[in-house]
């Protein structure tokens, strides 16, 4: 089986456009130029994962029903073992090179593959509203160090959500209170949100 590329960025590139700590509400600063044509590439995720130099971008859908947010546990089936067991409430993952082109990416491309990966991964049965609020970074664990989140909120009409892939368990809509009791049990990502989740659910870019 021939091992997938991921999407990914130079982390120069990153920091030139100016690194941070935790969650950044300005992705409209990033965005244009992370997804121009030429700033993005694809490389075999073996090599991305362990080196530094790239970030690969991974979309993390926040998805609501009013005030209430998605969360789910990490089965032994994920894919990134490290996550095994964590709590989270991100959905998402690596874009990969699907059509076997090592092209480029632009804005286009990106929508659609995010579409695509939370598709993958769960079935929304109503209509919704998708927008991006915020960058994701986290440089202090061996996960985050080499991965850049761009942070979707799915904003559904109705709370109906069924899980698609065998490492989602435990689906269901919890307030922010209990998030916030469940923190110690969620992955750092996760955690971050949480931490600013009454700014991520008033957060309005009309721009993205």
């Amino acid at each position: 089986m021939p091992e997938e590329n991921v999407l990914v960025i130079k982390r120069s590139l990153f920091d030139q456009l100016g690194a941070f700590h935790g969650l950044n509400f300005e992705p409209e600063r990033y965005l244009s130029t992370l997804l121009a044509r030429g700033n993005n590439l694809f490389l075999r995720r073996s090599h991305a994962e362990r080196d530094p130099a790239y970030k690969q971008i991974i979309p993390y859908a926040i998805i609501t029903h009013g005030e209430r947010v998605l969360h789910y546990v990490r089965g032994k089936k994920a894919g990134e073992q490290r996550l095994v067991a964590k709590g989270s409430i991100g959905i998402g993952g690596h874009l990969n090179d699907t059509d076997e082109s090592l092209f480029a990416w632009d804005e286009e491309a990106y929508r659609a593959g995010i579409e695509r990966e939370v598709n993958e991964e769960v079935r929304i049965s109503t209509t919704y509203d998708d927008q991006v609020v915020a960058l994701l970074n986290d440089d202090e664990t061996e996960v985050g160090r080499v991965h850049l989140g761009i942070v979707h909120l799915f904003r559904l009409d109705e709370p109906s959500v069924e899980k698609r892939e065998a490492m989602i368990t435990n689906l269901e809509f919890l307030s922010q209170p209990e998030l916030l009791a469940r923190r110690d049990s969620l992955e750092t990502w996760s955690q971050l949100c949480v931490d600013q989740l009454p700014r991520l659910l008033s957060s309005r870019n009309p721009d993205l």
